[in-house]
């Protein structure tokens, strides 16, 4: 009976790496499962022991695209769309939603975001849309009265710990850091939270573990800790790293007024990894 109480759920982009651990995660927490799975993916090799690993697991796999009107009226089939496609095809969603718009079954999208927040996001000329492009998303799934949770979790610690947020490295620095201004939480397992949870319904679920937010220098003097040795510091000014970036990143507090809710405070049961753990693999 239990099972039945769980919403239907369908990942689009189920093969990427995120959204593998989103469906992996729904099957697990008990929600009937579906992939949108491109036609080309079955016959490609390098996606067969991933295709299997999900099927396995227990998750249907629709044959479907976003380009492919037809094949979107899979989304009849489920109560939740989980959307986990790559950043630079955002806009691709748009028939989605349009197909979502008419299917009054739907009762939540996850867009593709999990990331920084865009509509917080300061972006300079060089960001080409990167931000603006999910905003529009944004408006379009509100303006089309679609009930929404979006989820930012900042910049996933794989992508910017490696080089302890030094452009240029693959790997953490033993001689010497540049520090900016002054001073894998797993999202696909929060995700998965929200899905038949009213406390995140139309709001924006932030991912903000306390023992990960921390300044440059925090992570300079926890990774100087690791390695038992002093770094030679070069500093850059606020001014001077926006020259370097392609948009400004700002910390802010979570405004519940304002749709936003605290993800680790709404799970505190969801085990993550720490930025010290994170940097103990790097050693």
């Amino acid at each position: 009976m239990e099972e039945e109480k769980k919403s239907r759920v369908l990942v689009i982009g189920a093969t990427g790496r995120l959204g593998h651990y989103l469906t992996r995660f729904s099957i697990q927490s008990g929600h009937p499962t579906f992939a949108l799975i491109r036609n080309s993916t079955f016959s490609d090799p390098s996606k067969s022991a991933n295709l299997e690993s999900l099927s396995s697991a227990g998750v249907t796999l629709l044959k479907g695209s976003l380009d492919d009107e037809a094949s979107l009226e899979a989304v009849s089939k489920v109560d939740v769309v989980i959307s986990a496609i790559p950043s630079k095809h955002v806009l691709d969603q748009t028939l989605l939603i349009n197909v979502i718009k008419r299917t009054p079954s739907i009762k939540r999208f996850i867009p593709a975001e999990y990331g920084a927040d865009p509509d917080k996001t300061q972006v300079s000329d060089l960001d080409h849309g990167f931000y603006s492009k999910k905003s529009e998303i944004r408006r379009l799934v509100e303006s089309s009265n679609i009930p929404y949770t979006y989820i930012c979790c900042g910049l996933f610690m794989r992508i910017l710990l490696p080089s302890l947020v030094q452009p240029g490295l693959q790997s953490p620095p033993v001689d010497k850091v540049t520090v900016f201004g002054d001073g894998d939480v797993d999202a696909a397992a929060f995700t998965i939270k929200t899905i038949d949870d009213p406390r995140t319904l139309n709001k924006t679920l932030y991912l903000r573990p306390s023992g990960n937010v921390c300044s440059m220098n925090d992570l300079v003097e926890m990774w100087e800790g690791k390695i038992e040795k002093k770094l030679v510091k070069t500093f850059v000014t606020e001014s001077q790293l926006l020259e370097k970036i392609k948009g400004h990143h700002t910390y802010f507090e979570i405004d519940e007024s304002c749709g936003g809710v605290n993800g680790t405070e709404l799970y505190p049961d969801v085990k993550y990894m720490t930025v010290s753990e994170f940097l103990d693999t790097l050693l």
